[in-house]
């Protein structure tokens, strides 16, 4: 279905060959949008090839007139922001300041999306985790996406960029290759047993990646580009060992699953978002857990 009257006649994604940002590149090309993907690997030649430190990035910007971009690059794990911490630094702060430095300079009316995350809020004090809730990231990688969106805002109230951050929570699908998910795959090629880390009672806001690209469908139609920070989510909390347990299911469901009860003191124990700022743009989830993981492990299934 073609999106009309999309106030935006191109977008430019950058990080286009990485997990959410391939589906971003994807989704609105299948719209009938005009999309240019640009990144530091070139998968095939219709990507902008990048330098990795950004620097030619201007070249971009010159060669086309853009209305907006996505920034879905940089690092996305906390345990490579622990083990890499002045690489997670460069790749999640200072190359969010590089981009929009350069869009002020060549493409002063483009507007800017950063996709953030929910490692910002730490452990929450309560739940459900609203926008205005106290940010406490426990992890190197939550305070770099704190300070790009400290960044965001400043240039938004101070300087007049039309800039916004996605605190995007637990996001799965087709293509992701990192995180529980793909952890449990990998365990199930070599074991019938699988050993996890933690108690499995920790919980996690899942959203599908099929709903992530309509949630940002509805946020570039609706949202105020001020600086603000939008949570992106389902709203609702499943423990680990559920999820676990449904993937297993449609896998390889005789595989026995044990949590070791040890827990990172990097990793949240209980997530779920308050997601009326993007309800109230007409966001709804529309894949569940148990849906959203069949078709995964179909796509794992078809990987061997």
């Amino acid at each position: 279905m073609k999106i009309t009257h999309l106030p935006y006649k191109k977008i430019l994604v950058i990080g286009c060959n990485g997990f959410i940002g391939s589906h971003l590149y994807s989704y609105f090309r299948n719209k009938n949008i005009e999309v240019i993907g640009a990144d530091i690997n070139s998968l095939n030649n219709q990507t902008f090839l990048l330098n990795k430190d950004l620097s030619n990035l201007k070249d971009l910007l010159n060669l086309y007139s853009f209305d907006l971009c996505i920034n879905a690059s940089g690092s996305a794990t906390v345990s490579y922001s622990i083990q890499n911490e002045k690489d997670d630094f460069l790749l999640n702060y200072k190359n969010v300041e590089k981009i929009l430095d350069a869009i002020k300079i060549y493409q002063a009316n483009c507007k800017f999306i950063n996709l953030s995350s929910a490692a910002v809020y730490g452990n929450p004090a309560s739940l459900p985790i609203n926008e205005n809730a106290i940010t406490n990231p426990i992890s190197p990688y939550g305070k770099h996406k704190l300070l790009s969106e400290q960044l965001l805002l400043n240039r938004a109230s101070n300087e007049g960029q039309a800039t916004l951050s996605l605190r995007i929570f637990s996001v799965y699908g087709n293509g992701l290759k990192k995180q529980l998910f793909w952890d449990i795959y990998q365990k199930t090629l070599t074991s019938d047993v699988l050993n996890l880390y933690g108690t499995g009672f920790e919980t996690r806001d899942f959203i599908h990646i099929e709903d992530l690209m309509l949630a940002l469908q509805k946020i570039i139609f609706h949202a105020h580009f001020d600086g603000s920070a939008i949570n992106v989510a389902s709203g609702m909390e499943s423990t680990i060992n559920l999820a676990a347990h449904t993937l297993i299911k449609h896998l390889k469901p005789d595989t026995a699953i044990e949590f070791s009860g040890l827990q990172n003191s990097t990793d949240p124990n209980y997530w779920k978002a308050d997601i009326s700022k993007l309800k109230g743009m007409g966001f709804l989830p529309g894949i569940s857990l148990e849906e959203g993981l069949k078709k995964y492990a179909q796509w794992l299934k078809e990987l061997n």
